[in-house]
């Protein structure tokens, strides 16, 4: 009798296994487009700043719009609840760890105020920016018509994992055709890891999805609940995907990995793996500008049930122009991302993203370490 295990588990890849195969041709760096569109909008450079309270403020959104890229307003967070966000943000800071979780659930029970959530599109909009903002699956009926009527020009729907076939003994859940119609921007979905998955969530007619399933520094669904697929075998699927989407049906559905991010290194493999762009949180919220101050914490942290994220302090080190673009005297690739793009593009021949794609990639579990034993003994 031929044993077989109960289970065949697939070998999948998160940054750190990975590297960037060189192109045959080179190009100078300023020869390249890092041009992101969704739907409708374009964005100079494929970088988004995650909708996360202790990364992204109002402020800050509009910041992030003046570099070219996205600062993503958490819907749901203190700015759609409290009159005074910035008394909340210090008491979150200055809270001892132990007791900042439960502080947290207590802070997030507040009702969302549809004024304050039309207030803050409103604040974002009269710099001139565009405004992206992220609600749950179970608010985004209400509080997304909200948004967009006082000028959000994308709405993102997010939970940890999201499929379009979620079954609740709710009498009818989110539809996101009927929400598109409603609402008339680009819709951004997420959060999935897998082709099947993907695939029928750009079927519903979104305009982008987001990859990641608990990859971030400030997020424990991993260790919670052991549900996760590492970022890079994730993108790869999830662009599979868009691929098959795209032949099949003429329309290109963006894909936007989520999370897990420390280094330029890693968006350029998220990139070349597939991905049109990142949502990036604690290097955002490690900035002078971020409204954290140093900490920054995730959104299924204040669960009142099963919280799975912790409060971080990720410290601040740098202004966000010198995380996007520099000028630094940091050597662990940690800022001028922007840069860090350009250069590995044209390392391997890449006018655009969609270029970058195509690039080869290999298994490389020692990328990191060869060769580098002053580095890692200094």
């Amino acid at each position: 009798m031929v044993r077989k295990s109960f289970k065949e588990l697939e070998r999948v890849y998160g940054f750190d296994e990975v590297a960037i195969v060189p192109g045959d041709v080179t190009i100078n760096p300023d020869m390249t487009s890092t041009a992101l569109n969704i739907g409708s909008l374009s964005f100079d450079i494929p970088i988004m700043a995650s909708a996360m309270d202790g990364a992204v403020s109002p402020d800050f959104a509009a910041l992030m719009d003046s570099h070219g890229g996205l600062g993503v307003l958490n819907g749901e967070g203190i700015y759609g609840r409290y009159e005074d966000p910035e008394a909340v943000l210090h008491e979150i800071i200055d809270m001892p760890q132990e007791k900042v979780t439960s502080y947290l659930q207590e802070v997030y029970s507040a009702p969302l105020q549809e004024k304050l959530v039309a207030e803050c599109v409103e604040r974002i909009k009269s710099k001139g920016s565009t405004c992206g903002i992220s609600f749950t699956p179970q608010n985004t009926k209400t509080m997304a018509p909200i948004a967009v009527e006082a000028g959000a020009d994308l709405i993102f729907v997010q939970s940890t994992v999201t499929t379009a076939r979620h079954v609740s003994r709710s009498y009818r859940g989110l539809i996101f055709g009927e929400l598109l119609d409603n609402l008339n921007v680009p819709i951004v979905v997420g959060n999935c890891v897998s082709y099947n998955v993907a695939y029928e969530l750009m079927e519903t007619g979104i305009d982008a999805v987001l990859v990641g399933v608990g990859p971030g520094a400030a997020c424990t669904t991993r260790e919670v609940v052991g549900v996760g697929v590492p970022q890079v075998s994730a993108t790869l699927e999830c662009a599979a995907a868009r691929e098959a989407f795209y032949k099949d049906t003429g329309k290109y559905v963006s894909i936007i990995t989520d999370g897990g991010f420390r280094t330029g290194g890693d968006i350029c493999k998220a990139l070349a793996s597939g991905a049109d762009g990142v949502m990036i949180g604690t290097p955002f919220a490690q900035c002078e500008e971020a409204p954290g101050k140093g900490f920054n914490w995730g959104m299924a942290n204040p669960h009142p049930e099963l919280p799975r994220g912790t409060r971080v302090s990720v410290g601040t080190k740098g202004t966000l122009k010198q995380v996007l673009y520099g000028p630094t005297s940091m050597t662990n690739g940690t800022q001028n991302f922007v840069g860090a793009l350009r250069v590995a593009m044209g390392m391997c021949g890449s006018y655009t993203i969609k270029d970058f794609h195509s690039v080869d990639m290999v298994i490389a579990p020692s990328i990191k370490t060869e060769g580098k034993f002053f580095q890692m003994t200094n």
